[in-house]
């Protein structure tokens, strides 16, 4: 990818470039006309065209702030293609309130509003493609690499894999033997394999990845522990950089299926980002509608559940996200407090069960608040169901492809619920849950809900 001072010239010479181009565009006549003749609510606005040096003043003006607006992007730094896209049209939105603002208080020269307009929506279209564009690989150039794990021989085996320029590797002291007191290193790590640069224990996983500018991070860890090897991934997946895995350890990471060599890619962000575009937008206007219509029926049954027996309205439970992290889920009280156990029971219907949790299970009723998880982010209305927290490693000892389901954000309702597979069956439950997996998409995505939307009304 471009890096260094390279993508710092190109990052503020675009910005500079194309900003200077849309305005141009935005006060040309013939878009003015169609702007502001076309398009509804801005059909009010006068055709304003600026010539000499109003025009020189309004290029200038509009270039300057823009630069100044999108500092923060032109550190090179690996983004995922959202965060870099909805980042660069945060920065462009703030651009556009500071040219308003100037020219509503006439501070400046006063830059026409269908003008304005104009450029704040080009701006948003064009920057962000931009942004994108100067972080795509370069042709002929190697990926810039790193290892990262606790297995030596592992490592070693995946260093003669590496196809890229490698650049180091990551990993702690106490997992690797060390025969003599001086290999250790101050910061946490061990110096294990020849040739190659050691750059510091697991802690530095995210420094590491920002300063280098990683592109690829290989994996080579003798048990997939949620701390360090989730731990890493999870890393990766937020500064959008690649994962790879020997081939012979798979079975705790999703792969696709059409992956060949020894190392493969683990897909630390399985959608396609159209996809998760759709996605995230439908869980947005879903858990915001849900919250709205079920305002009243949620008053009424916390109501309920305080008249029919003492304790609180909402129930508390932490559960496993993505990537191993946990995260508070609040459902409905629907049994009598008492202590939990992560042993599942043959018969969930028992005598803690209060009656407004019977009718409010039986419904489903009792799910409502997670709506408001689903708003803010932590979940999703379709996805894999998001286990106790306590329970996951009973559940892990059933098969090593139950973290498969931890590369996917956790819903509200999935294959697995529509199919009627609860925890008490965690084989059945994990079939259903890989196949959704596979199968995932937006288009999926709504089937399910409006089977189990069908399923619910059933209940009634």
């Amino acid at each position: 990818m471009t890096t260094g001072w390279r993508y710092r010239t190109l990052s503020v010479t675009g910005v500079a470039g194309l900003t200077a181009l849309a305005v141009l565009l935005a006060n040309h006549a013939i878009p003015q006309y169609l702007f502001t003749t076309y398009v509804p609510v801005f059909n009010r606005l006068d055709v304003t065209v600026l010539t000499g040096m109003s025009l020189r003043r309004a290029l200038s003006m509009s270039v300057f702030f823009t630069i100044m607006a999108l500092i923060p992007m032109y550190k090179p730094r690996p983004r995922r293609i959202l965060d870099a896209v909805f980042l660069t049209q945060k920065r462009v939105l703030v651009c556009g309130l500071a040219l308003a603002t100037l020219g509503y208080f006439q501070w400046s020269h006063r830059l026409p509003r269908a003008t304005l307009v104009m450029l704040t929506g080009i701006l948003l279209l064009v920057l962000p493609a931009w942004f994108v564009a100067i972080r795509r690989p370069i042709p002929g150039e190697l990926d810039r690499t790193i290892i990262v794990g606790d297995d030596l021989a592992q490592m070693r085996t995946v260093r003669e894999a590496v196809d890229g320029d490698l650049l180091g590797y990551l990993c702690p002291t106490a997992a690797l033997p060390i025969a003599e007191p001086e290999q250790a290193l101050a910061d946490g790590g061990v110096a294990g394999l020849e040739n190659i640069d050691h750059l510091g224990g697991l802690s530095r996983v995210e420094d590491v990845l920002v300063e280098y500018d990683v592109d690829t991070v290989v994996l080579a860890f003798g048990e997939a522990d949620r701390g360090e090897f989730f731990g890493a991934l999870d890393a990766c997946y937020e500064h959008g950089v690649a994962a790879k895995v020997h081939r012979d350890y798979t079975d705790s990471v999703l792969t696709p299926d059409t992956s060949v060599g020894p190392l493969v890619d683990v897909e630390v962000e399985p959608w396609d980002w159209q996809d998760y575009a759709f996605k995230r937008t439908f869980d947005i206007c879903f858990a915001a509608f849900g919250l709205v219509v079920w305002a009243p029926v949620m008053l009424v049954i916390a109501v309920a559940i305080k008249l029919d027996s003492s304790g609180p309205v909402l129930y508390k439970q932490e559960r496993t996200a993505v990537l191993g992290e946990t995260f508070p889920v609040y459902k409905f009280r629907s049994m009598v407090p008492e202590g939990e156990s992560a042993e599942p029971t043959a018969d969930e219907q028992n005598d803690r069960v209060t009656n407004v949790g019977r009718v409010l299970r039986k419904t489903h009723l009792d799910e409502i608040p997670q709506l408001w998880t689903i708003l803010t982010g932590r979940m999703s209305v379709v996805g894999p169901r998001a286990v106790w927290t306590d329970e996951e490693a009973l559940l892990e000892a059933t098969s090593q492809m139950w973290r498969k389901r931890w590369f996917v954000k956790p819903g509200l309702t999935g294959l697995a619920q529509i199919n009627g597979a609860k925890s008490t069956d965690p084989k059945a439950k994990l079939q259903w849950d890989i196949e959704y997996i596979r199968k995932q998409s937006f288009w999926f995505d709504v089937k399910i809900v409006i089977r189990q939307i069908w399923v619910v009304v059933l209940a009634f």
